[in-house]
């Protein structure tokens, strides 16, 4: 399988910090069966680093997009955006979406960034550039959907990462059409509300992410950085949860991960 969401641009995985280097985190995650990584972006320069990253790596991947809570960070040069995604080992566009939970950047902000990625995705489409997109969301479904609805890019095309809703949220993206990822939080004590949902999933939508350097899945909470590797940890707690064994669910996700990214796991 593969990390389908991590940050290996983050500084965590530079090569004088103790997980070190990119080099290293993959040869850790290969030994653990996790045998690539898809690192994606949260600014435009950002992207550039992991276009390097993912050139440098035949089992990295890349995206191209401007997060939420980094579109205080601009001017962000959407027609840079453009050709970076181009790029042949660029997968998918994001991270992009909303988020709720903190107070910066404001959400008019947040609003204006999103516009502008949206047209920017309807306008690549248009040219023949069609990729899938990987989507922030936190706290904010039922908005964000709503406004995902009168885009012009088929529902099957997005991926809602790091699910951290309930049931009702759940339902709420399955209806609209997209697919879901799992990260750590889905094996937290205190989140039994992700477990819940994560029953509801059809087989064929969903995967499972690190979202490192972040979210270290039990029993290795509380250590940073999360690896790549600990996805492997997240497809065990979700393979119990859901009935089935570490193989099925594996055999699963990869088929998933390939049809929705194009990619070989």
């Amino acid at each position: 399988m593969i990390d389908t969401h991590c940050h290996l641009t983050f500084p965590d995985f530079s090569d004088d910090r103790p997980a070190g280097g990119v080099a290293n985190v993959l040869a850790r995650a290969a030994r653990e069966g996790v045998t690539g990584c898809i690192s994606v972006s949260t600014t435009v320069p950002d992207a550039l680093n992991a276009q390097q990253i993912a050139r440098a790596h035949s089992r990295v991947w890349f995206t191209a997009g401007v997060h939420p809570l980094y579109a205080d960070k601009g001017p962000h040069d959407w027609p840079l955006l453009g050709a970076i995604a181009a790029d042949p080992r660029c997968v998918a566009w994001g991270e992009l979406g909303l988020d709720n939970h903190y107070a910066d950047p404001p959400r008019v902000l947040q609003d204006q960034v999103l516009e502008a990625h949206l047209a920017l995705i309807e306008s690549c489409d248009a040219r023949g550039l069609i990729k899938p997109v990987v989507i922030h969301c936190r706290e904010a479904y039922a908005e964000l959907i709503d406004r995902l609805r009168v885009a012009t890019i088929d529902p099957s095309r997005f991926v809602f990462h790091c699910f951290t809703g309930d049931e009702s949220d759940m339902r709420r993206l399955l209806d609209f059409g997209a697919c879901v990822s799992f990260t750590g939080v889905l094996t937290y004590r205190n989140a039994p509300q992700v477990r819940a949902a994560a029953l509801l999933v059809p087989d064929d939508r969903f995967m499972v992410e690190t979202d490192a350097p972040f979210l270290s899945p039990e029993p290795h909470r509380g250590e940073r950085p999360c690896q790549p590797w600990m996805a492997a940890a997240t497809a065990r707690r979700l393979a119990e949860i859901r009935g089935v064994s570490f193989e099925a669910l594996v055999a699963q996700v990869n088929t998933t991960t390939r049809r929705f990214f194009g990619i070989e796991p």
